[in-house]
Parts: C-alpha cells; sequence; structure tokens
C-alpha cells in the first residue's frame, strides 16, 4: 500500500444496525484518517480511533482539520482538548526539495550522512532564504526541513567541516551534473559547452585568491576574485571555477579546455564563449585537443580591421542582410559570420554623441585660473583638460589644443564617421562549416550565452546573494560557489516548471533573423499587466512565489484523551497558488521531507 500520506481529516463512520426487536439503531464512529489516491484507487490509513474523545472535542478537532478553523476559539479560550502549536515553513523547502531529488542531487553528494543533510540544507536554503550560512543554519529551525533531516543546532565549526567533505567531492560532483546535461545526447545533441567568467568582491584581507583587477561589480578600492561557469544549453549550470581577482578571460578559458577533456571526459564538444576568451593562442589549445570545435567573437579592433577599405568584411553587403558568413587570411580555418543590429547601432551613435558632448562641456567649464587667482600655465591646462576627456574614454573622438591660456575642443568628425561605420556589427568566429551548421544557426548558438548572464545575475543578486565572498581558504572559496551552483540548478528548474504562475514569457516569440534581439510575447506583456492568470490564480515574481510557498506551514495538534495526548502533525489547507506550484513540478504536498536513500 505504500507509506501513508494525504491530510489528516475527522472521518464519521455511520453505521444502521436492527435489533431484534425490529427498531433501528444508528452508531457513529468518529475516526482520524488519512485518504489518498493510488491509481484508480482510494486508500484509507487510520490513524486513531476518537471513539473515546468527548462530542465537543471531537466537533473541535473536525472544525480544525476539515474546515480550517482556528485552534483558539474567539476571545482567547482555547478550543476544548485541542491545541495548535506554531508552524513551521513548509511548502517552500518542500517544493525545493522535491525538484532537486528529481534531479538525484542527494545522490551525487553521497550516501546518507550527517553531512549531506547538512549541504542539502544548505543548498535548498541558498535557493529559499539566501543569506551566511551561519544565518541559514538558524534559519532551520523554522522549517520543516530542519526538522525533518534532524538538522538541529548547527554552529559555524560544523558548517565548515561539512563545507570541507563536499570539497572532497567537488569532482564528482560536477561530473554527475555533466554527465546529465552536457555528455547525454537527448539532452544535449550538438554537444555544446557554454563558458563565462565574472568577479566578485571580497570583504577581509586573508583570502588567498584576492587579488585587484577589473570589477565587473563596479566596487573600486575593492579586492575581488573571479570565477567562471560552465553551462548546457538553456544556461543550466554543470561546473564552477574560481580564479585569482586579476586572471585574464583567455587564461580562465584554458580551464574551461582542460575541464571538458579531462574532467568531463567528452569525445566531441563545441565551446562557447564570449568575446574576448576565444583568441588565437586558445584556438591553438583547441585544436590540439581531438574533437573540439569553437563559437566566440571578434573584439571591436578585429571588426574594424576586417572592415577596413579593400577589408573582407564588405559593410556594403549589410544593404541587403543583416547577416552573412565570409573568410579571412587573418582567421584561418574559420567561419565568420558578420551581423547588424539596428537597434544597437542607433543606441551605440547616441551614447557616443551623449558623452562627447558632456566632455566639451566639462572641458569649456575648466578654470583658467588657479584658487589665488593665478592664470594656469598651458601644461596645467593640458593635464585638467586631460583628465575630462580619460573621464569618459572619448579622446579618440576630438582634436583639443591649449595655447597662450585657451583651451580648444572640438568632434573629430572623421574618427566618429570611421567608429559609426561599425556600430551595431558584431562577428562571429566559429570552426564549424555550412555543412556543419547553417550560420543563422551558429549566431543563436552564440546568443545563448546570454543564459549564462542570467545565471550570473542570479547568482549575485538578491536570488543567491554569493557576494560578497568571506571565506579566505581556496577550497572553502570554491565550495561556496559549488553551492550556490547546486541551488542554481534546482532553481532554473524551478523557474522553468513554475513559469505559468509568475512573469516568465513562456513562448517568446522568435525573431525574424538571429541578429536581431529578442522580443516578449503578448501573452508574457499581458501576464505583467493583469497580474492574475483566467483562473484567478494571483501571478508573482519567482522570489513571491517562493515566499508565498513559505506560508504553507505545517503544524503539531495536540488532543488531550482519557489515555493521554495524542500529538499529531498536520500541513495547513493550500492556497491555489500553492497546490498549483506542486502540480506543475509533478508532485504532491508532503507530510513530511523524508530523507533520500539514495
Amino acid at each position: 500500500m505504500g507509506e501513508p500520506r494525504g491530510p489528516l481529516r475527522v472521518v464519521r463512520i455511520k453505521t444502521t444496525h436492527r435489533g431484534r426487536d425490529g427498531e433501528e439503531r444508528h452508531y457513529e464512529s468518529p475516526l482520524l484518517r488519512r485518504a489518498w489516491r493510488e491509481g484508480p484507487k482510494v486508500r484509507h490509513h487510520t490513524v486513531a480511533s476518537l471513539k473515546d474523545l468527548p462530542p465537543d472535542q471531537v466537533d473541535s478537532l473536525e472544525a480544525v482539520l476539515n474546515h480550517g478553523a482556528r485552534a483558539q476559539a474567539p476571545g482567547g479560550a482555547a478550543q476544548a482538548g485541542v491545541s495548535l502549536g506554531a508552524g513551521l515553513a513548509h511548502g517552500d523547502v518542500a517544493a525545493a526539495w522535491e525538484m532537486a531529488s528529481q534531479l538525484g542531487l542527494p545522490a551525487m553528494l553521497g550516501g546518507p550522512s550527517r553531512q549531506r543533510d547538512l549541504i542539502m540544507g544548505l543548498v535548498i536554503a541558498r535557493v529559499c532564504h539566501p543569506a551566511s550560512k551561519i544565518a541559514q543554519a538558524s534559519w532551520f529551525a523554522d522549517t520543516t526541513m530542519g526538522a525533518d533531516l534532524g538538522l538541529g543546532v548547527v554552529g559555524k565549526d560544523e558548517a565548515y567541516r561539512a563545507m570541507d567533505w563536499l570539497a572532497e567531492r567537488k569532482a564528482a560532483v560536477e561530473g554527475a551534473l555533466a554527465a546529465r546535461f552536457l555528455k547525454d545526447p537527448a539532452v544535449n545533441p550538438a554537444q555544446l559547452v557554454f563558458y563565462d567568467l565574472t568577479s566578485t568582491w571580497v570583504e577581509g584581507t586573508e583570502c588567498a585568491l584576492a587579488a585587484c583587477g577589473p570589477s565587473r561589480d563596479k566596487k573600486k578600492g575593492k579586492k575581488q576574485i573571479e570565477f567562471a561557469l560552465v553551462c548546457a544549453p538553456g544556461g543550466i549550470p554543470v561546473a564552477v571555477r574560481v580564479f585569482s581577482g586579476n586572471t585574464a578571460d583567455p587564461v580562465s578559458f584554458k580551464d574551461a579546455i582542460t575541464a571538458v577533456k579531462d574532467d568531463f571526459h567528452m569525445d566531441t564538444a563545441i565551446m562557447v564563449a564570449g568575446c574576448g576568451m576565444v583568441t588565437g593562442t586558445r584556438i591553438d589549445d583547441l585544436r590540439k585537443r581531438d574533437g573540439l570545435g569553437w563559437v566566440g567573437a571578434l573584439d571591436r579592433p578585429q571588426i574594424a580591421a576586417l572592415a577596413a577599405e579593400d577589408g573582407p568584411l564588405q559593410m556594403s553587403l549589410f544593404d541587403q542582410t543583416d547577416l552573412f558568413a565570409f573568410t579571412a587570411d587573418k582567421h584561418p580555418g574559420e567561419t565568420l559570420i558578420a551581423c547588424l543590429n539596428p537597434f544597437n547601432a542607433q543606441a551605440a551613435k547616441t551614447r557616443r554623441d551623449d558623452l562627447i558632448k558632456a566632455t566639451l562641456a566639462d572641458i569649456a567649464a575648466i578654470p583658467l585660473k588657479d584658487r589665488r587667482q593665478r592664470p594656469k600655465t598651458d601644461d596645467e591646462l593640458e593635464r585638467a583638460a586631460g583628465a575630462v576627456i580619460n573621464k569618459r574614454k572619448v579622446g579618440k573622438f576630438l582634436t583639443a589644443e591649449v595655447k597662450d591660456g585657451v583651451i580648444t575642443a572640438a568632434r573629430d568628425e572623421a574618427a566618429i564617421a570611421a567608429a559609426a561605420r561599425i556600430d551595431g556589427v558584431y562577428t562571429i568566429r566559429t570552426s564549424l562549416t555550412d555543412q556543419q551548421m547553417a550560420p543563422a544557426d551558429v549566431v543563436r548558438v552564440y546568443k545563448q550565452l546570454s543564459h549564462v548572464e542570467d545565471d550570473f545575475k542570479m547568482l549575485k543578486s538578491v536570488d543567491m546573494q554569493v557576494r560578497p565572498v568571506r571565506h579566505w581558504l581556496k577550497g572553502r572559496v570554491e565550495t561556496h560557489l559549488l553551492i550556490a551552483l547546486l541551488a542554481a540548478v534546482v532553481s532554473w528548474h524551478l523557474r522553468r516548471a513554475w513559469a505559468p504562475l509568475t512573469f516568465e514569457d513562456e513562448e517568446p516569440p522568435t525573431p525574424t533573423t538571429p541578429s536581431r534581439p529578442a522580443r516578449r510575447s503578448t501573452r508574457a506583456d499581458n501576464k505583467a499587466s493583469t497580474r492574475r492568470r483566467p483562473d484567478g490564480i494571483t501571478l508573482r515574481p519567482f522570489a513571491e512565489l517562493l515566499n508565498h510557498l513559505s506560508k504553507l506551514t505545517r503544524h503539531t495538534i495536540t488532543i488531550t484523551t482519557p489515555t493521554g495526548p495524542l500529538t499529531l502533525t498536520q500541513v495547513a489547507t493550500p492556497t491555489p497558488a500553492q497546490a498549483e506550484a506542486f502540480k506543475l513540478i509533478g508532485a504532491k504536498i508532503p507530510d513530511k521531507i523524508a530523507h533520500t536513500t539514495g
């Protein structure tokens, strides 16, 4: 019959008996039962008989369990014989645990153990309650996950020991994720591997990886680390790599090549990485590894060189199309695909004009005298003008001259026209031939890197809060990000399953050409404006949906009986949105979060 499940209910079994005297006698047996469906059959499990309770206590219990009444009557008097304990958050952790179990994450971590339960707790906490690990360990007590997994009180030292335990299994966990999402032809038929790098700042002064470098978080004066994600199509995170904060993009990409061939043992793969990673040196590394192809992008100076007079990138071709393939002697063995996005072209022109205008205004406002009313020398004025120009990095678009205490600055129209010529143009480079993949499909593949950028936003924003990093040891920094990666895997699948309950665009329209930006569908715009489904369910952002699920609580109910107190647990009646959330992930609302034995 399986483990009893389903909500507790008071059931009154009524029977009729006719005595010898012909008189009918009616009997009622109140029972505490669970009921659930197994295929076409409805199963019942009797928890206890309530026949020895006074009728008013049975009525009170029925009001609480069957009809959602409060255990405290109006005025504060307790309902007869029934007390309701404080609720524990259940819906959010139960849904995240169910998704993690469907993905097989507990088994990837190893056999059942206290350390595995604690790591799984930290993973679920990163999805539902992003905070420091110490704050998360305190949060366990407010959830059914903490109670059902027996996490209890978790101190800092125990949390760090669990992280060290996970560090020893990092390669195995990432290998299992790669086997499921990268290597499986049914999941990833083209064997695409997406890679990108970001950075985040570090608090403290003792982190072994902290270094000064270009901050993507715009945190001036803060040392940082860099970390990269290896992802499957759609942005499913598979592995994380951590580097010193001053590591160059191409250097980090070399590690990805090693991971794909030596760690994940992929016979063939197409590496997809952003501009500046697939350099000539890295292409040489790729060619030394059998079965590896690439899709990358040229930087702006490379595009300008190809578009120069008599260059292979003929800009006039954009008069007929906004996407075409060509080859160039400077890039042997590669197909180059030039794309034009007119929206980006207009945005680039507007931004450049605004920066030039603001810079010229600032130059005009440079005082010609110092505070002592002494006229500034030409050298002083030249340095001041240079500082203004360098602030917005528009020196190549201006002509500036200082003579006899006068600054003369103007637009360099020739330089501006040369830059405008390639505005909105980007060029994809790939080892794939037209026979292997059509140019338009190569562009679509490259643009899937935006999913990795979405993962970075999720990890670094309020969704996961991996920044700032406060760990000192290299292994714990890696484990901190691995826990976040596992949480991102769970969150990735929850977001797609719950798209009908959020503002996610379920059917984004396909652009007429892959070089154009994507647009939201009319249905998604309607969801955002009405904030309600046709069936009346309120739509919410993903984080708010998780918060709404946390309101689905589980309570301890104590019933006073002649033989002593009877203690039971009961999950509150779900709202339509809460019930729909579990239905969308193919699960029933569990009464208890069960240990996974695998």
